[in-house]
């Protein structure tokens, strides 16, 4: 490729969110830096106290927001100045081929976003499922999530007013008003994000939990309550089979306890 057609290319500018991910950071920017030279690259740190920001500031500008996924997001993407907007994960590790195949997606006016094909950095027959079942949906319905690294064109996530102010189910909120604003696509290029969430609950659990989630949020449920119940786990809404359910903390398993989940506090 020659000087004059790489100065063509749409500007991609980076947007990492972070909380208290000193372990993962330098590792995660550094492969950023490596592989995606010439992008524009901002951390947005939500408050972390383990020295993320002194580590990722060695390598990419550091802005700084209230905690929460949408905020931070917004505020990343505030910072940024590129054509594309692309979101990425401290803990997901990204095929070096994916800017090229972005810029290329990109060149059809049509597309207005999108994400990488998932996979995880480990290996079991429910995370092969959770893999394909999940870019079976992006391709199928536009239902692009986080790990999955999205995209987006700058004038089309302005004029939608970027995610939501919600600090769960963000990315799924967006990929839906997307579609309706043009073509979402799921790229070749593997996000491979980490499978440590999923080995800790049990990856099945989490699988039904997660959908278990998601209807809720279709449903209307405050995003706050879903955020909290996500951050306990599954354990308290899907016990272990003859587990003693005396301590679920009020987790709905019935239609009319779900019905009150979905009410919003007035």
């Amino acid at each position: 490729m020659n000087q004059a057609s790489v100065s063509d290319q749409p500007p991609v500018s980076i947007v990492v969110p972070v909380l208290n991910e000193a372990s993962r950071i330098e590792e995660c920017l550094t492969r950023i830096v490596r592989d995606f030279a010439g992008c524009e690259l901002v951390v947005v740190d939500g408050g972390s106290t383990d020295g993320t920001v002194e580590r990722a500031a060695r390598l990419a500008r550091v802005v700084h927001c209230r905690p929460g996924r949408g905020p931070q997001l917004n505020a990343g993407a505030a910072a940024t100045s590129g054509e594309i907007i692309w979101f990425l994960h401290a803990d997901t590790r990204i095929d070096p081929g994916a800017l090229g195949q972005i810029r290329g997606a990109v060149a059809d006016p049509a597309v207005v976003g999108g994400g990488l094909s998932i996979r995880f950095d480990r290996a079991s027959p429910a995370l092969g499922y959770l893999a394909w079942s999940s870019n079976q949906r992006a391709r199928r319905l536009g239902h692009i999530f986080g790990d999955q690294a999205m995209f987006v064109r700058r004038t089309v996530f302005d004029r939608l007013g970027g995610f939501p102010d919600i600090p769960l189910m963000e990315d799924f909120d967006l990929s839906r008003r997307l579609r309706r604003r043009g073509r979402l696509v799921l790229l070749d290029a593997t996000s491979t994000a980490s499978a440590r969430r999923f080995e800790t609950h049990g990856t099945w659990r989490m699988i039904a939990f997660m959908q278990y989630l998601k209807l809720l949020f279709v449903a209307g449920a405050d995003p706050h309550r879903i955020a909290a119940r996500y951050q306990a786990g599954p354990g308290l809404w899907l016990p272990a089979a003859g587990a003693d359910r005396s301590n679920d903390r009020g987790f709905p398993s019935s239609p009319s306890s779900i019905a009150n989940l979905t009410r919003r506090p007035r």
